[in-house]
């Protein structure tokens, strides 16, 4: 059997993934200084207003790029209004401006009716926009010949940048969706542990992907208990895998779909040996559908820090005494010191049919010091799952085709589970042309 080593704790920095609206934001701020320039503004104009609202108004969707750019322009209208009419008062009365400590309190005076102006028409979030366009109107004061224009220019330039941040939101490159790929995504390169939930940031993107029509199957070494809190949120349209590939369980119907049991004539002599060395043990079945987890032996200290917080979970059922069949035991669970662990392993080498069981060893989140081993039978392995889920889905579709998506340093931050998700969605959506198939 084969041990598997702990990750550790610190990994490589790697540079972030410079993600969509970066890249529409760069492309907006571009166009906008581009009109500009076409425009005949000239090195001492103000060339900032429009890429600054462009900025401001670009959104990872169109749909929410629409909203904030029409509450955007509202806020800056707002704005422009009150510098047009501070402008016009100090054109017609000059002496208003002509103490500088005046005239600052004046445009602080004007800052606060822009806040409170976009307030009191129920748009909180375009206040800052509205006083950000206020002063760019009287900012030049006194400097400013035709304040009308002065307010119409800077108006314009806020449209400008709003139509651009749409525009550049609304424009994509052909791109074919590849919906006859099944992609296989691991939980723990998602979350931090086993009794963690996904991070927002990665369900949000998992739940585009799939409202979008991606078809993923996330797998998980643990039973399905720990999706359930780990991904309560997610918007499955896929089977999952759970218990190391030994199972394939649909989460959206509460139900496996199949289940890799060890046979009970190989169950049978690591129990009589684990009894005999005075080894408790956790057995974990399917019984009518249902996660079953029987214990055998006392509970021993290592066991009791674990067993206490699992056990809090209403999707397990753990029970004791006889199991009620042994051809249902999926896998075979012990928990031990991390030093007894490759003890343990050597013990049962002598009892384990050669070729018919596996083993594989972690440690357990939240029990410092604590492994468990766990035995399953020789076909229980993700790679087999993997090909049993096909045959299962080609049944209804011939044309899919599997795509496994590998992470190559594991989770280390909430970025990691986003650029893995990133990744996956370039396979799904690459850039193409309509009709071709990309690989």
């Amino acid at each position: 059997m084969r041990s598997r080593k702990p990750r550790e704790a610190r990994e490589p920095w790697r540079f972030p993934h410079i993600g969509r609206r970066i890249t529409k934001t760069t492309v907006a701020v571009f166009l906008c200084l581009l009109i500009y320039y076409l425009r005949g503004y000239q090195g001492g104009d103000m060339p900032t207003e429009s890429a600054i609202t462009a900025i401001i108004c670009m959104q990872p969707y169109v749909r929410d790029a629409r909203t904030y750019a029409l509450n955007r322009f509202a806020g800056s209208a707002i704005g422009a209004a009150w510098g047009l009419l501070l402008l016009l008062l100090l054109s017609v009365y000059p002496m208003l401006g002509a103490s500088v400590l005046g005239l600052y309190a004046m445009m602080a005076l004007g800052v606060m009716l822009s806040l409170y102006s976009a307030v009191l028409v129920r748009m909180p979030d375009t206040s800052g926009l509205a006083a950000i366009v206020f002063l760019c109107v009287v900012i030049a004061f006194p400097d400013i010949e035709e304040p009308l224009r002065q307010a119409g220019n800077r108006l314009l330039d806020v449209f400008i940048g709003t139509v651009v941040a749409i525009g550049v939101n609304v424009f994509r490159l052909p791109r074919v969706k590849h919906r006859e790929r099944v992609f296989f995504v691991k939980t723990k390169d998602l979350v931090p542990d086993r009794f963690s939930q996904i991070p927002a940031a990665a369900l949000f993107r998992l739940n585009y992907l799939y409202n979008d029509g991606a078809r993923i199957c996330l797998m998980s070494e643990h039973a399905p208990a720990f999706f359930t809190l780990q991904m309560s949120a997610a918007k499955l349209n896929a089977p999952l895998i759970v218990m190391d590939g030994a199972a394939i369980y649909d989460a959206n119907e509460n139900r496996y779909l199949s289940a890799e049991t060890i046979a009970p004539e190989d169950s049978k002599p690591i129990r009589e040996r684990l009894d005999a060395l005075g080894i408790s043990y956790f057995l974990y079945t399917v019984h009518h559908g249902k996660t079953c987890i029987f214990h055998a032996g006392e509970y021993r200290e290592e066991e009791k820090t674990v067993y206490d917080r699992m056990r809090r979970s209403p999707y397990r059922s753990y029970l004791e005494g006889e199991i009620y069949d042994p051809a249902e035991i999926v896998y075979i669970k012990i928990l031990a010191e991390d030093s007894r662990i490759t003890e343990l392993e050597y013990s049962l080498r002598t009892v384990l049919p050669r070729g018919r069981l596996r083993g594989v060893s972690r440690p357990q989140a939240g029990a410092p010091g604590i492994s468990g081993l766990y035995i399953y039978s020789h076909t229980a392995t993700m790679e087999q799952a993997q090909k049993r889920l096909m045959q299962r889905l080609r049944e209804d579709d011939p044309a899919l085709e599997p795509v496994e998506i590998v992470s190559r340093e594991g989770y280390r931050s909430e970025r990691d589970a986003v650029h893995l998700l990133h990744i996956l969605e370039r396979y799904y959506e690459p850039v193409g042309l309509p009709g071709k198939r990309t690989r």
